[in-house]
């Protein structure tokens, strides 16, 4: 099993060293999508080609699709296109917060299949909550129509840090008993246990990451520098720069909530005056608890976000000025072309007070070509960036050949 995602923007190697791996991901990329096309990026001969294309289709990666334009200005026959085969296996994602889960089933080119949503505390330990999430895998797949044996890859969003090697969380704050713990080897087990199938290579990552992912490669893929907010229980940022997620040395980039701010309030990390003791969605339930309202976590406030609540919107615009003005900084130092907002309190009230501040103390070069959103995919963003991650670490060229020849093509 593993925990390293995978990686984007890679070179594809010329002449005699592009292998089959390479061949699939220009197609796969759009780079090049007849046999035509790829010689001439490859610089392989037509029949080197023709050989490395033919292990592609026989292992039921790659498919012919419709004519495209003639190739020569005195005509003949359109040449074939080549596409990638989405369907011949699926990936599993789930996306886990404190109180609540949400699980899929997607195809290979992002298609949710069949999705689940549901209660699952995290302080219920990984044990407990990885052995549930088997259990929905498997009434998903059956939902979906797919067999368990057609599942490629799991790929896992948590709400902690995560460190990209070994696929375990640090030090997560709001993830008691979760440190350290074998995250990947549990949930191969339990997909094992519930569906009878082979263990699949599950890849895991900081929820902020992935949503960050998914958002750029589906919404915003010509933007260079995307970073998202993700303010909830907690606060965390992702950010993606040249099409790969920006991890730092070991997964701890974008931990924005544990920025100090100067407040004198408590964080569940065990310091005072953090970003989301006083910001977060937790924090701003906390108040509205006080004031005597219904409120015991970020869901709730959205809840009553949702259903016009003065009180919750007038908190969540103070706790956006509080967001924006430690954005400033973050605007400054990594000059985003999008910053996007997403989570439980990402409406207009604390959108409103983001702007506020971003646009009042950062740099104006650094705002001049930024553009601030909010989510466009909601709630299933960590389920398509956990499913992207878990593609792009499994049609890699390197890891292609090895699949190839494990497959014996």
């Amino acid at each position: 099993m593993t925990g390293r995602p995978g990686r984007t923007g890679r070179a594809t190697k010329a002449g005699s060293q592009a292998s089959a791996g390479d061949l699939l991901e220009l197609v796969r990329t759009g780079r090049a999508t007849t046999r035509g096309a790829l010689q001439q990026v490859t610089g392989l001969s037509r029949a080197t080609v023709g050989q490395r294309l033919d292990r592609l289709f026989r292992a039921g990666w790659l498919r012919e699709g419709a004519g495209g334009p003639v190739d020569s200005p005195l005509g003949g026959r359109p040449s074939i296109t080549l596409e990638f085969d989405d369907a011949h296996a699926v990936v599993l994602a789930a996306d886990l917060d404190t109180r609540h889960a949400r699980a899929a089933v997607l195809t290979l080119t992002g298609e949710i299949l069949a999705e689940h949503f549901g209660t699952l505390v995290i302080e219920d330990g990984p044990d407990a909550v990885l052995g549930e999430l088997g259990r929905w895998f498997a009434e998903l797949l059956e939902k979906a129509g797919h067999r368990a044996g057609e599942v490629c890859g799991i790929g896992l969003a948590v709400p902690g840090p995560v460190d990209s090697e070994s696929g375990r969380v640090v030090q997560p704050p709001i993830m008691p008993g979760w440190d350290g713990y074998d995250i990947t080897g549990r949930l191969a087990r339990a997909f094992t246990e519930h569906t009878g199938a082979q263990r699949v290579p599950v890849l895991v990552d900081n929820d902020a990451n992935l949503m960050a992912y998914g958002e750029q490669r589906t919404g915003h893929p010509d933007c260079s520098a995307f970073m998202l907010v993700k303010v909830s229980t907690g606060i965390g940022a992702g950010v993606v720069v040249n099409g790969s997620v920006y991890r730092g040395i070991d997964g701890g980039a974008g931990d924005i909530g544990h920025i100090r701010v100067g407040a004198e309030a408590l964080c569940r990390c065990g310091s005072y005056g953090c970003l989301a003791a006083v910001a977060s969605g937790g924090a701003v339930a906390r108040r509205l608890a006080e004031a005597g309202l219904p409120a015991a976590s970020g869901s709730d406030v959205r809840d009553l976000l949702a259903a016009g609540h003065p009180e919750a919107a007038a908190l969540a615009r103070e706790a956006g000025r509080r967001v924006g003005d430690v954005l400033a900084t973050v605007v400054t130092l990594l000059n985003p072309g999008v910053l996007m907002i997403a989570g439980d309190l990402a409406g207009t009230p604390f959108l409103t007070g983001v702007r506020e501040l971003l646009y009042q103390r950062a740099l104006p070069r650094s705002t001049a070509r930024l553009e601030v959103v909010t989510s466009r995919l909601g709630e299933r963003a960590g389920l398509v960036g956990a499913g992207a991650m878990v593609v792009e670490y499994l049609y890699a060229p390197e890891r292609v050949e090895e699949r190839l020849l494990a497959l014996g093509v």
